[in-house]
């Protein structure tokens, strides 16, 4: 051992740091989690079979034309899911990744936190070197401040860092424009107008744009009963609606934790 102390201090703290973590392979998975500047291996990627979703058969056919053509090198869209909670936006994307990978064609999902736009870079230069599409998906997104928005616009569109070719960025949000009103706002005192088109200006960087809205009770009723059968459980239907009433809103989530909780009061387990 040395005896010289600032060498021995240099090797403790050597022996204290945590070895870098490796990315997964990008080549092997078929979804990972970008993580703290890693890509990590999605845990239990077990997406809802297509045929489980109901009343969102024209977005699905959109989306599958545009992911399907990524996963071939052909010209395809980033695209926008928005709009009400609970209508299968995440859920949408995540079968359609597994169905396209069961048809055999070679796209992988990359699952990125909001809060970590500014590390979109860096993702792109380790996914711009494999020989593989990737559809890079940012759930759930909204900003907390302009800056982020322009972050993703630059990405999108025109900027120095923009993605590359085997990437294309899918991302869900409740809000049609990504940003409040009074962010917007905020973003752009002097002039309104300004304010609107700088929230115009981040959507309509993305070539596909998806509306999912609210269910009427006929088409809930419809996927509660889809959810049950699945799952060997009866249900009742007008159970099933004041489940949903006193929730204030009729969608696939509230059906699911309906079906949830006729599983639970019957003992049995659900995958």
């Amino acid at each position: 051992m040395s005896s010289d102390p600032l060498i021995r201090i240099a090797d403790a703290l050597e022996r204290l740091a945590p070895v870098p973590q490796a990315d997964a392979d990008p080549h092997a998975h078929p979804a990972y989690v970008w993580r703290g500047g890693v890509l990590n291996v999605a845990r239990a990627f077990r997406p809802l079979s297509l045929n489980m979703l109901r009343g969102v058969e024209r977005q699905q056919h959109a989306l599958r034309s545009t992911l399907e053509r990524l996963s071939t090198g052909a010209a395809s869209h980033d695209v926008l899911l928005w709009g009400a909670r609970g209508t299968g936006k995440s859920a949408l994307v995540k079968s359609l990744v597994a169905a396209i990978q069961a048809d055999g064609r070679d796209l992988a999902l990359v699952e990125v936190a909001g809060t970590s736009i500014d590390t979109l870079p860096a993702l792109f230069a380790r996914l711009e070197k494999v020989k593989r599409a990737f559809a890079v998906f940012l759930d759930d997104l909204g900003f907390e401040n302009a800056g982020e928005a322009r972050v993703l616009r630059s990405l999108l569109d025109g900027g120095a860092e923009a993605r590359p070719g085997n990437c294309r960025l899918i991302v869900t949000s409740n809000r049609r424009h990504l940003m409040p009103r009074d962010l917007a706002e905020q973003a752009s005192a002097i002039n309104p107008r300004d304010a609107v088109d700088d929230s115009l200006a981040l959507a309509d960087r993305f070539g596909l744009s998806l509306g999912f809205h609210a269910m009427d009770q006929a088409l809930y009723l419809e996927v509660v009963e889809s959810y049950a059968a699945a799952h060997g459980l009866s249900v009742d239907r007008q159970e099933a609606v004041e489940w949903a009433t006193r929730r204030g809103s009729r969608s696939g989530r509230v059906a699911w934790q309906y079906v949830v909780e006729v599983a639970g009061r019957s003992g049995k387990p659900l995958d």
